[in-house]
């Protein structure tokens, strides 16, 4: 069976060549061909008296088939005519007239852009199936006493389910049997891992720490919450947004209108005017060239294209031209809390010690103990303890405690480490520790007991990053307001805002709920975007007009986002926005000049003082000079 699937495998490859590959970038390959034909065929024509039209032919081959194709299917489909068929009768009508090499650089140039649209496209699709790797496809289910491993979608309500350390929690359920430390960072925002116990809900796509579980499953694979980011995620990016509602528009008019204005200048000017049926097809033909959108074409991609490569050389990754052209307009941004405002990784901000012995000595202890976990919080004890001592010294005995904490022993003294649970550390002795050393407030505490007496404790909390009050201060410089989601506490939530100065915020946030809010924060304010990191961001960065993500984020979160700060440097987005109203102000420029030069040449082909030559000049350096003034944007402003 196996080798009669590897015989129906279609091939990869045809005679070397690497079939995925051109499938991925042949759009861009022919254009690129399409571009050094011309290249060839404008040498060729300055160095003999003949044109090499046939090479030119082979350019508008090459490169406009794609197009020609979009655009003749999109108007069988639609019943619409669209810019694509415009470009291809303009290019044609330069031809027909013996000027090649104009029709030829029409048929380039978008082609180039159609190729960075699919591209774009292609990006945005990816970011679905990102998002199901981070879910098993698997499950092990018991079954009267029976294990079995079935596909998630198989899984019943009421089946029962084991999760092992480490592995992901394939459905949403609830603990029947054992305690463990879950990670739902993804999920929800936490950034410290929550204990689970008895009883306790667990979310599907997060992750089990420490213990065994066994969980009865609540919900369907259809009806978690992993599946209903999936919907939102996809929802979202079917939906378009105004601006391209308003291009598509603005096209179709925009290509009838000039479809029937030659037209009827193929045909009345003999009757009006008295002009030669040969004049009037030279006319008409001068006016399908001149008034083709060359220069409105070049109007936006090289701006773009400047734009996005001035981003990706100070570490901005822009995924489409359209989404840094909905940054100026934005009038607020919500920030996801953790690993976005902050770092997303705990460190210590407090260390308690009572006992006789030194800081030194009782941090060593604790870190040799700590050693020996995965926990998240162990581990920033562990750099802490780095930081501070020279060395860490070897314990003679550790166990882990899922769910409670870890045991050791080192020195002759038993260690118990971990958080305030009577059941692991002793009840009476952490109330008088308590009552004698003062703690700051908004922290995780990990405890630590020695041979049955707390002596002192660990402080950790998710820190804020240096450049987020220097950016949310920036933002508010450009009217834009700042509005924090987070899926912690309000307690939380409010020490985190008065650091950071955020205008306001949400607390509790689960990923549907963040979705929402975007939804609620655009009816206050607008245009409004999203900055994220986690899976638990997905559905708000993909239902806000613009999804920014972080560059240390999740594959999930990077692909539903449209601009990825690379850097995980927040000041970023105050450069982004700089350039995003440069090039909005470029674009602006291009249009209205472009569009001038089209009007004055139209009229001066009607009024027959303009000349084929001189039509080229105007409609060729015209498109020049809006490439020139979009590279602009190449510089650092």
């Amino acid at each position: 069976m196996e080798q009669k699937n590897e015989l129906i495998k279609k091939p990869t490859t045809f005679y070397g060549i690497n079939l995925s590959f051109l499938k991925r970038h042949g759009e861009l390959i022919a254009a690129l061909i399409s571009g050094i034909l011309i290249l060839i065929g404008y040498v060729i024509n300055h160095m003999s008296t003949q044109t090499p039209w046939y090479i030119f032919l082979f350019a508008y081959l090459i490169g406009g088939f794609a197009k020609a194709k979009e655009g003749i299917e999109e108007t069988l489909k639609e019943k619409t005519l669209n810019v694509e068929l415009l470009m291809i009768f303009a290019a044609l009508g330069a031809a027909f007239i013996h000027h090649w090499f104009e029709g030829a650089m029409l048929i380039f140039i978008f082609a180039l852009s159609g190729a960075l649209e699919t591209y774009s496209t292609e990006k945005s699709s990816k970011a679905l199936s990102s998002l199901m790797k981070l879910q098993p496809e698997t499950a092990t289910r018991l079954d009267h006493g029976l294990v079995a491993t079935v596909p998630v979608n198989e899984l019943n309500l009421g089946d029962l389910i084991q999760i092992k350390p480490s592995e992901r929690v394939p459905a949403d359920g609830v603990i029947v049997k054992g305690e463990t430390t879950i990670d739902a960072s993804s999920m929800t925002g936490e950034s410290i891992p929550i204990l689970k116990k008895v009883n306790d809900e667990v979310m599907a796509g997060t992750v089990n720490l420490e213990g065994h579980l066994i969980v009865k499953v609540t919900k369907r694979s259809q009806d978690s919450m992993f599946s209903r980011i999936l919907h939102l995620v996809q929802s979202a990016q079917n939906e378009k947004v105004p601006a391209q509602a308003f291009i598509e528009k603005f096209e179709n008019l925009y290509v009838s209108f000039v479809l029937l204005f030659v037209a009827l200048m193929l045909i009345l000017p003999p009757f009006l005017f008295g002009w030669t049926w040969s004049h009037t097809i030279y006319r008409s033909m001068v006016l399908l060239v001149v008034a083709s959108p060359c220069a409105l074409v070049a109007s936006t991609t090289p701006a773009i294209l400047s734009a996005i490569a001035n981003g990706a050389r100070n570490g901005i990754l822009i995924k489409g031209g359209i989404h840094l052209q909905q940054l100026a307009s934005i009038q607020a941004i919500a920030f996801d809390k953790t690993g976005t405002l902050t770092t997303g990784l705990p460190k210590v901000t407090q260390f308690v010690n009572v006992s006789p012995i030194t800081n030194d000595d009782l941090l060593g202890h604790v870190a040799a103990i700590e050693s020996h976990t995965t926990h998240p919080l162990g581990l920033a004890i562990v750099d802490y303890a780095k930081e501070h001592i020279k060395t860490i010294p070897n314990p003679d005995q550790v166990k882990i405690v899922p769910g409670y904490g870890v045991y050791g022993q080192i020195d002759q003294c038993d260690y118990k480490i971990g958080k305030a649970n009577p059941e692991f550390i002793d009840e009476v002795s952490l109330h008088l520790f308590l009552k004698e050393v003062h703690i700051k407030e908004n922290q995780s505490l990990v405890f630590i007991e020695r041979n049955g007496e707390v002596i002192g404790c660990i402080g950790l909390n998710d820190e804020v990053r240096e450049t987020s009050k220097e950016a949310i201060t920036s933002l508010r410089q450009y009217g834009i307001k700042s509005v924090m989601l987070t899926g912690d506490n309000e307690k939380v939530a409010k020490t985190i805002m008065e650091e950071t100065g955020v205008d306001s915020m949400i607390a509790d946030c689960l990923p549907d709920q963040k979705a929402t809010a975007i939804k609620q924060i655009k009816k206050e304010y607008g245009s409004v975007a999203m900055i994220g990191d986690g899976i638990n961001d997905t559905p708000a960065l993909a239902t806000a007009d613009l999804g920014i993500g972080m560059g240390a984020g999740t594959d999930a979160a990077l692909e539903t986002a449209d601009i990825i700060l690379m850097k995980n440097d927040l000041m970023k987005i105050i450069d982004t926005v700089k350039l995003s109203k440069k090039m909005n102000r470029i674009i602006k420029q291009n249009i209205a000049f472009s569009l001038m030069v089209i009007l004055v040449l139209v009229v001066s082909n009607f009024i027959e003082v303009l000349n084929l030559p001189l039509g080229v000049v105007g409609h060729e350096g015209s498109t020049i000079l809006v490439i020139l003034n979009g590279l602009r944007l190449l510089k650092n402003s």
